[in-house]
């Protein structure tokens, strides 16, 4: 590209001097030859009116004087008379080599000025060499100025191609790079957004792996100790069979699990959110964990207003309360209670522990990502606000000491309302 560019700028400087220089270098030969007749012109015709005023006076002309006037020049001064008077000043150009020109009066009085033309040549050619040096420097110029724009060009037109090249191979940072071009500029602007939207995609991959890897966790557990129960109660029929129908449950709950995480990595799950019984989530997350709390010496406990309906999805609340009770089972002490409450505008579940609580300077950032204060992956709570956002929740920490994190959840009759509000009149 940088060779087609040279090439097409010096041919067209060379014709935009060629269509300037041939015509300047022919106009201005001829300027100097016109002005050099005319000089030579005007000089016979002032020696004309010289010779007729030294007849008037009398005077004899002097050579030496017209000579030391008008160098180099040739003089040929002829009177009337019978026969004619004749003076002759200078030494003659060689013949075929000379300009001449003549200036006569009324009196008779002839004069004849000649000057060689090779002097008037070597000044035609020392302009025409002027010229033609300009050309060279005009070409030289546009040869240089094609040099700095293919690179200006050339270079940004490679700097993007390793930027394309980079993304291609898993490196999506923005490069920021702007080269002064508008063309260029725009390019460079699609890359650094395709950059950041590529950036965003491999982000939330690698979140979805790191989220699922750690929901998984917890029904996987609870799939476990229900197998054991089953090979602990094999003698007893009605045991396995009921051991049994909890670790179907279980695998289920792993199945929904994995749907709610992928859902949430593709963004859809706030459009799912559909009126829910609290109630039987939180009954099923308590039955599943309170072997897991006795097993700890612990108690764990479901306390609050029964019947409540809330906006979300089963398998959204379940994770989320799923992750406060592990939470609580980590780094918490004492009875956990889960209590249900009914505000205007929210229906409140609260999970508390009786242990130290949260650090102060934790407390400010126990939601965000890879964050703990007790060796956990710091995933738990970032995904359980996640989760509830998603739903169109929110979830809190109300409390440092003992820890107290509450969920808020919109109530079913505000869908039901709004349904009302938004339909056909």
């Amino acid at each position: 590209m940088r060779r087609r560019l040279l090439s097409s700028t010096l041919v067209v400087a060379v014709i935009a001097v060629l269509l300037l220089g041939v015509p300047l270098g022919i106009v201005v030969s001829r300027l100097i030859v016109d002005e050099a007749a005319q000089e030579l012109r005007a000089e016979a015709t002032r020696l004309v009116g010289e010779v007729e005023y030294a007849r008037i006076q009398d005077t004899p002309l002097d050579p030496q004087q017209l000579e030391q006037k008008y160098p180099s020049r040739y003089i040929q001064i002829y009177e009337r008379g019978n026969p004619p008077k004749a003076t002759i000043v200078g030494t003659p150009p060689p013949s075929g080599h000379q300009m001449t020109e003549d200036a006569q009066s009324e009196s008779g009085i002839y004069v004849r000025v000649s000057r060689d033309r090779d002097q008037v040549e070597q000044d035609v050619r020392a302009r025409l060499l002027l010229i033609v040096a300009l050309a060279v420097a005009a070409l030289a110029v546009a040869v240089g100025l094609a040099i700095v724009q293919s690179r200006r060009l050339t270079l940004p037109l490679q700097d993007l191609a390793k930027i394309a090249e980079r993304l291609g191979s898993g490196d999506a940072r923005p490069s920021k790079h702007r080269y002064g071009i508008p063309e260029l500029d725009r390019v460079a602007e699609v890359l650094d957004r395709s950059a950041t939207r590529i950036s965003d995609l491999l982000t939330r991959e690698r979140e979805f792996a790191t989220d699922a890897s750690h929901q998984l966790r917890t029904p996987l557990t609870g799939l476990t100790m229900r197998l054991e129960e089953i090979v602990a109660a094999a003698e007893h029929p009605e045991v396995v069979r009921e051991e049994g129908e909890a670790a179907i449950v279980q695998a289920e709950r792993l199945t929904a699990v994995i749907d709610e995480l992928l859902a949430a990595a593709r963004r859809q799950r706030h459009s799912q959110a559909e009126p829910i019984t609290v109630d039987d989530v939180l009954i099923q997350q308590v039955t599943e964990w309170a072997p897991v709390f006795r097993g700890s010496g612990r108690d764990l406990l479901l306390k609050g207003e029964r019947g409540l309906q809330a906006l979300g999805s089963t398998g959204g609340l379940g994770q989320v309360v799923a992750s406060l009770l592990e939470n609580s089972l980590r780094h918490g002490g004492g009875t956990v209670t889960v209590a249900t409450s009914r505000s205007d505008n929210y229906v409140v579940i609260e999970v508390a522990d009786e242990g130290p609580g949260i650090a102060d300077d934790l407390a400010g950032r126990v939601f965000e990502r890879n964050v703990s204060g007790g060796g956990g992956t710091g995933l738990g709570l970032t995904l359980a606000r996640a989760l509830a956002a998603a739903d169109g929740g929110r979830l809190e920490l109300v409390r440092r000491r003992p820890a107290v994190f509450s969920l808020f959840l919109r109530p079913a009759e505000e869908k039901r309302r709004s349904r009302v509000v938004t339909g056909p009149a």
